[in-house]
């Protein structure tokens, strides 16, 4: 008779999400990527049997921002101490400037290949210490999701160029992606030296992405033309780049990536990426074929009455659309950049009737950051002025 039928604990699961504290399940066999079906996500997938004979599995979901509490610290302690008799799982793993040695730590208690999200929001690091981290990347050949957050940059500067010392980082680090077998969200917000860099990074992937977040990010025009061919991104359903410059850039191969995925994108995100009315030009008839659209974001954006009418015009097929951020027209602002806010509340209310002859979603208008108060006035669901235009 097997251990399971004799009634002894195989798993137990500490993971919130789960009404029940445990669950015991038959051994199964482990394959390439772990399985997602309504039914399995119930269960804690397994290894193959002979590596898990006579041992307890130990489920977790961790968080862990700027330090251990106390539970942590011991529970963590604990595992050490009987990780040779007990298997710790984490699916889902969330650090927050934590120092590195004690993420190295906490990822030296968990079978990595069981970790399907990782999300590490470093604020304290910079490269080196993102790179001592690589060779636990590289084991976590399950990941779904991952998400970086903020690299300080090490000066290893020659003159102008970046020392071979960098550069050799760089490469580790990302050479880990092509080891994950799963992978399908990539986000990396501020990373700074994904300038240059995103052919490499896309370029190792396995498997095509379904979301790509760079927010933030300096990409040049290598990065955008890489864009327009990269068969990794051809299967997208998410693309977030807001805060990143493209004032300077041509948006052509972003327009024909956009045209590669209008039948599976549902979420753009272009605020803050201080385009003006040239390149919402370029990128209008590629954006009127995306009709799987159900959330876009469009403001701190320099865009004029005529062409924000035009975009409206040709997206009537945006029929899924929930939620839609727009600027404020340019002729909003006077000539010092200063709202005025009859016009602000004029051509806002005359957009508004636009859209809603169009279809009836959420929708907002809102202004750049007022110079003086650093508020947006916002007209749509709600109307509201920055601090200076309420006085």
């Amino acid at each position: 008779m097997s251990s399971y039928r004799r009634g002894k604990l195989q798993v137990l699961d500490l993971r919130k999400k789960h009404h029940e504290f445990w669950s015991i399940w038959a051994d199964a066999e482990d394959g390439d990527c772990l399985a997602e079906t309504p039914d399995e996500q119930q269960v804690v997938k397994v290894l193959p049997r002979y590596a898990l004979r006579q041992r307890l599995k130990v489920v977790a979901d961790l968080w862990l921002m700027y330090g251990l509490n106390e539970k942590q610290a011991c529970f963590l302690q604990w595992a050490h101490q009987r990780k040779g008799s007990i298997q710790f799982c984490c699916m889902e793993m969330k650090i927050w400037a934590l120092p590195v040695f004690v993420t190295g730590e906490v990822l030296n208690v968990f079978h990595l290949e069981y970790i399907e999200e990782l999300e590490l929001n470093m604020l304290i690091w910079d490269l080196l210490k993102l790179l001592q981290l690589a060779p636990y990347l590289g084991q976590m050949r399950n990941l779904r999701k991952l998400f970086l957050a903020y690299i300080f940059k090490i000066v290893f500067m020659i003159g102008n160029r970046t020392t071979d010392r960098e550069e050799k980082c760089v490469r580790n680090f990302i050479s880990q992606f092509s080891k994950l077998n799963c992978f399908q969200h990539l986000s990396m917000n501020g990373m700074y030296f994904l300038r240059d860099r995103l052919k490499q990074v896309l370029g190792c992937l396995m498997t095509p992405l379904e979301t790509l977040s760079i927010p933030y990010c300096s990409i040049s025009q290598s990065d955008l033309n890489y864009f327009s061919g990269c068969p990794k991104l051809f299967q997208l359903k998410h693309l977030d780049m807001k805060g990143v410059r493209l004032k300077t850039l041509d948006l052509m191969p972003l327009r024909v990536l956009l045209e590669n995925v209008a039948d599976t994108l549902q979420s753009l995100d272009l605020k803050g990426c201080r385009m003006r009315d040239s390149h919402l030009t370029v990128l209008i008839p590629a954006l009127s074929k995306c009709s799987q659209l159900a959330n876009v974001s469009f403001y701190d954006n320099d865009f004029s009455m005529h062409n924000l009418r035009n975009l409206l015009q040709h997206t009537a097929n945006w029929s899924k659309m929930n939620v839609e951020q727009y600027p404020a027209p340019l002729e909003c602002y006077d000539e010092l950049g200063y709202i005025s806010t009859e016009r602000f509340t004029q051509l806002c209310a005359e957009q508004v009737d636009r859209l809603r002859a169009i279809r009836q979603p959420k929708y907002i208008f809102a202004t750049n950051m007022c110079p003086r108060c650093e508020e947006r006035c916002v007209y749509g669901q709600e109307f509201r002025l920055c601090r200076c235009q309420q006085r």
